[in-house]
């Protein structure tokens, strides 16, 4: 699974240092290429030597020394990298990536980076239970950084608790996971849809919704990232796109992206249903701008086709359907109801009884029920994050 993979390794100073030449080994004996940063620090725990003979690289560990190929060595690195693993994670590491200092060679490659971080971290008990740390992993969560729990034990200042780095060969199977998650999805069609839908009533005027399109078009990214070929069906948003494996496709009304998505989902592997679309429209708009001088307009509407429901009539035995449902009461109720009478695979629930969660929001809070009768709930992170989470578990479908 490792093998061919360009994995970055950085090293903060604490004792568990000494286990990061293991961590190396195993990643090398995967198949896996390393190149090691770290801090000055971490050079008093463990010889530069030793890491550059496991590594078969130079240890990158000064921005400005005279040995580095670039002058810009914290750029070229994490373009190189795919992954970046701290391994250990000291408390003051953790904290400057979360406040965004960059004043040495291991965090400002951390500031560079911009693929997916994952930090073991390991300390004292009392550093680690301190409520600055605690607020600074909560943070990078919701950012999309990952932790390794570090496991309790017996630690090497004497105190007995939970710090101890977790050891290389469970952050090995950590990271293994991770490119197991993103290779499922390589090559697979993906269809998202993303943003509301305006249903006019004249020519200046419509019925639509608070939809942003900001999680829809996550969802899209964190797909095209995974190397899967991304069809994207956006109703009117104010959001550019640029990535090469994403074909957008903008559309306005009800109408409109039921024809676009009808027509591409036979083909699709995958297909997240993330748009809010307008389940009402006028039954005929004014060919005119409708005056003001009119006292009462009365305005007929009918319901719009049930894109999901047909999708879920027509869907295949190898395509996965995924369901978005936004409620006000009764939410698992009704995203149940929702799951089961439109033959989906799973549903991401978000209730706007949620502070920080529904339209118009950088954050989401999220359940997620499947037709295994599994449900997983999710704490408020940023849409990215949470985009992060869905599509993990859409690859639980896909390595079945």
């Amino acid at each position: 699974m490792l093998e061919g993979k360009k994995i970055l390794l950085g090293i903060s100073g604490g004792i568990a240092a000494y286990k990061s030449a293991s961590l190396i080994r195993l990643f090398r004996k995967a198949g896996a290429e390393v190149k090691v940063v770290v801090t000055q620090n971490a050079l008093e725990f463990i010889t530069r030597v030793t890491l550059e003979t496991l590594s078969q690289q130079k240890v990158y560990s000064d921005v400005f020394s005279e040995q580095n190929d670039y002058t810009s060595e914290h750029v070229s690195l994490t373009d190189w990298g795919e992954i970046f693993v701290v391994a250990p994670a000291t408390a003051n590491i953790i904290g400057k990536y979360a406040c965004g200092i960059a004043d040495d060679a291991l965090s400002t490659s951390l500031m560079a980076f911009d693929k997916q971080v994952i930090f073991a971290p390991a300390m004292n008990y009392k550093m680690y239970e301190n409520f600055a740390l605690q607020q600074n992993i909560n943070f990078l969560k919701t950012k999309g950084a990952q932790f390794v729990e570090p496991s309790e034990g017996f630690l090497a200042c004497g105190y007995e608790g939970k710090g101890r780095m977790e050891e290389p060969e469970n952050i090995f199977c950590f990271v293994e996971d991770h490119f197991k998650n993103n290779s499922s999805l390589k090559g697979k069609k993906v269809l998202v849809t993303a943003g509301p839908t305006y249903e006019s009533i004249d020519p200046v005027r419509y019925i639509g919704n608070h939809s942003s399109g900001i999680m829809g078009f996550e969802l899209a990214r964190e797909f095209a990232k995974r190397d899967a070929e991304v069809n994207l069906v956006a109703g009117p948003v104010k959001i550019s796109e640029s990535h090469p494996k994403i074909k957008r496709f903008d559309v306005v009304s009800a109408k409109e992206m039921y024809d676009c998505c009808m027509d591409l989902y036979p083909e699709m592997d995958i297909t997240v249903m993330a748009a809010a679309v307008s389940d009402f429209t006028p039954e005929k708009a004014a060919g005119s701008k409708i005056k003001k001088e009119e006292k009462t307009i009365e305005l007929k509407l009918k319901r719009t086709k049930d894109i999901l429901a047909e999708m879920g009539q027509k869907k295949k035995k190898n395509q996965i359907l995924a369901g978005f449902a936004l409620e006000t009461d009764d939410e698992l109720e009704n995203a149940k109801k929702k799951l089961d009478q439109k033959n989906l695979d799973m549903i991401v629930l978000n209730s706007l009884k949620d502070d920080g969660a529904g339209f118009m929001s950088q954050t989401n809070k999220i359940t997620i029920l499947d037709n295994n009768k599994q449900l997983e709930r999710y704490d408020l992170k940023s849409k990215k994050s949470v985009a992060v989470d869905i599509v993990n578990y859409i690859s639980r479908f896909i390595t079945k």
